[in-house]
């Protein structure tokens, strides 16, 4: 890893250029990045809470191609430019097309043919990590916005829409206690339009004053609103008055929505139920942006000298500093059977320059041991959040991991 003084000048967003000089990510091109060690540590951090929280409701993990059919994308009229105008399309050798993936309804929906027959076989819900691609007119603000980025994607399949709203709630709770862990408790269920997906979605914002969005909301946020659903008869339906709603931008981090039949109608995912009569399976899907969320984190915690992990998503918990020769011998003791959790400065460079870095890359923890703490028994301990300092014994050192 390597960190820079300044970002590059064609990186305007904050979250951008924090992650670029503190070596998390690498501008490839506009809405194209690549995560380096430290980058690719916090998206498997972000992953594996999302992974255990769906997990817990039942989800089982797959890994789709990006590579698509266009005859599936057909059927339901999404390969079309004029109904979808974010497709990444190329001509195959010998003939035809094929797009890569800005989502994955179709496919899911095509490949539960081969395992959904009788009503024995529902429900069930599938969710995976994959990258997706979308021709965005105007890649911008860092990683909230990209051509390429990693999504969470999850289809439930259900006999019933009972069944289907049943799981959706589940859902919700899920999902509610994943931005609690990731430390985004300024995210809250909106009501949405569906965009190219449904009439109608959840999505879940986290109030960011950077957010591309723009939300309404009550009092005690228990009604939050996008703009485009800011109508008269949704404002009615929720029992609240547009006078007493306040607003603020807000960055989208999730969203949730009741496909229906809205796929497994025109793909034919059937099954017989307990008349021996054929029915169409009920479908709801449901996205969380992984890199994205990185990027809202990245954007929402940041202070004036660099980027403030939460703990949850932290590639390490503490940076660590040597000074001295007794201080970086020691150093390296307490760094030995903690690789995992310890970002450990082994550089041959000024105290300064490391103390820069750590509040440049924002770890929890930064854990100072020098000659001087060293004839004291001590390390001294900064919170990054807080900048607060304390004193450790060096051999309790251990309980801060």
């Amino acid at each position: 890893m390597k960190t820079l003084r300044e970002a590059p000048k064609d990186e305007t967003a904050r979250n951008g250029a924090l992650l670029t000089r503190a070596g998390y990510v690498y501008k490839e091109m506009a809405g194209v990045y690549d995560f380096l060690p430290l980058g690719l540590r916090v998206i498997e951090k972000i992953k594996n809470i999302v992974r255990e929280e769906l997990n817990a409701i039942g989800g089982q993990e797959v890994l789709l191609s990006s590579l698509q059919n266009p005859e599936l994308w057909e059927k339901t009229g999404r390969f079309s430019d004029q109904e979808v105008d974010i497709w990444f399309k190329t001509e195959v050798t010998g003939g035809g097309l094929l797009g890569l993936a800005p989502t994955h309804e179709e496919p899911i929906t095509n490949l539960m043919k081969s395992f959904v027959s009788s009503y024995k076989d529902l429900p069930f819900a599938v969710y995976q990590f994959q990258t997706k691609f979308r021709n965005e007119k105007r890649a911008k603000s860092g990683i909230l916005r990209g051509r390429e980025f990693l999504m969470k994607d999850m289809y439930s399949f259900h006999r019933t829409e009972e069944d289907l709203d049943r799981y959706y709630a589940k859902v919700e709770k899920a999902y509610a206690r994943i931005f609690a862990r990731l430390g985004l408790d300024e995210t809250y269920e909106t009501f949405a339009s569906g965009g190219i997906f449904a009439k109608y979605s959840h999505e879940y914002q986290t109030f960011l004053p950077v957010g591309e969005d723009t939300v309404y909301y009550n009092s005690d946020k228990s009604v939050v609103l996008n703009e485009e659903v800011l109508l008269p008869e949704v404002l009615a339906d929720l029992g609240v008055k547009r006078e007493d709603l306040a607003t603020t931008a807000a960055a989208e981090v999730g969203n949730i929505f009741k496909l229906k039949f809205k796929y497994s109608e025109p793909l034919g995912l059937k099954f017989i139920d307990e008349k021996n009569t054929q029915q169409t399976v009920y479908m709801g899907c449901y996205g969380i942006g992984i890199s994205r969320v990185m990027g809202v984190i990245a954007e929402k915690f940041a202070d004036g000298k660099g980027l403030v992990w939460p703990k949850a998503v932290a590639p390490f918990k503490v940076y660590l500093v040597g000074i001295g020769e007794a201080g970086i011998a020691k150093a390296q003791e307490f760094y030995t059977g903690h690789e995992d959790e310890i970002l450990f400065d082994d550089r041959d460079a000024r105290p300064g320059e490391k103390f820069a870095d750590a509040e440049l890359i924002g770890l929890p923890l930064r854990v100072v041991i020098s000659d001087r703490t060293i004839a004291e028994g001590v390390a001294e301990v900064t919170e990054r959040k807080t900048g607060e300092t304390r004193k450790v014994a060096l051999d309790k050192l251990a309980t801060i991991l």
